[in-house]
């Protein structure tokens, strides 16, 4: 519809024109309602199963340093019970007492490092074992919340299949109708909708009622409001009112 047009619809055509827009956006909000919290929940099992992953990924590089720390300990042991060794053989050629104490001495330092390579060994054995019970409660829980996410994929898969087109096709029919409206009712349209929790910027008069916040609505008001010639929105809630169905 042009747009002369559109600012030329009198206040029935407009309220008809926001009341089909609301009961287009209502069943888009019901469709993305029954899908729920399910993006979300993937949205955080995605994070949590990469947060869980890099965790177990830094233990198990852990893990292999604490590993390669045990085998250099190993070596210096060995390296250091090979310089006893030859200490040992030269202790019985030397020449002076000189001589003898500071050979003594090379091997009391080479006995204190193999002593302390042990301590070190012992106490990365003491940490692998800590951490490879960390490795398995790590994998099994990844793998548990790897499972939980495939599951939910599947289940958002599943109702985004089945709700896709109806959703696409309601898309269209919400822009069309936007198209047929004047840009300053939209505009107060979507700031309704979105400050609405339900978001429902139109509601009809239910039981005397505003059908959004549920105030008492004048009888007086309510004939204005079945007579459709102006635009009324409810003073406690702000919403647009419009007639009861059977009234319109």
């Amino acid at each position: 519809m042009a747009k002369k047009n559109v600012i030329e619809q009198t206040i029935e055509e407009k309220l008809n024109g926001l009341l089909e827009l609301q009961q287009i956006d209502s069943s888009i909000d019901r469709i993305r309602i029954n899908r729920g919290e399910l993006p979300l929940e993937v949205e955080d099992l995605e994070a949590e199963v990469e947060g869980l992953g890099l965790r177990l990924s830094k233990v198990e590089d852990e893990l292999k340093e604490l590993e390669t720390s045990i085998n250099d300990r190993k070596n210096m042991i060995k390296d250091a019970k090979e310089a006893i060794k030859k200490y040992s053989e030269q202790q019985k050629n030397v020449r002076n007492n000189r001589e003898f104490d500071s050979i003594s001495k090379e091997i009391e330092f080479q006995g204190l490092e193999i002593e302390l390579s042990e301590k070190k060994i012992n106490e990365s054995k003491a940490k692998i074992a800590h951490k490879e019970e960390v490795i398995v409660a790590s994998r099994e829980k990844l793998a548990e919340r790897t499972n939980d996410l495939d599951l939910k994929r599947k289940e958002l898969a599943d109702i985004s299949a089945e709700t896709e087109k109806e959703e696409e096709r309601l898309m269209k029919r919400s822009e069309k109708a936007r198209a047929t409206i004047e840009e300053r009712l939209i505009v107060a349209y979507d700031r309704l909708r979105d400050n609405s929790k339900n978001g429902l910027a139109v509601v009809s008069v239910e039981r005397d009622s505003c059908g959004g916040c549920f105030n008492k609505i004048p009888p007086q008001r309510q004939l204005d409001i079945a007579a459709r010639k102006k635009l009324i929105v409810c003073e406690h809630c702000g919403r647009i009112l419009v007639a009861p169905e059977e009234e319109a």
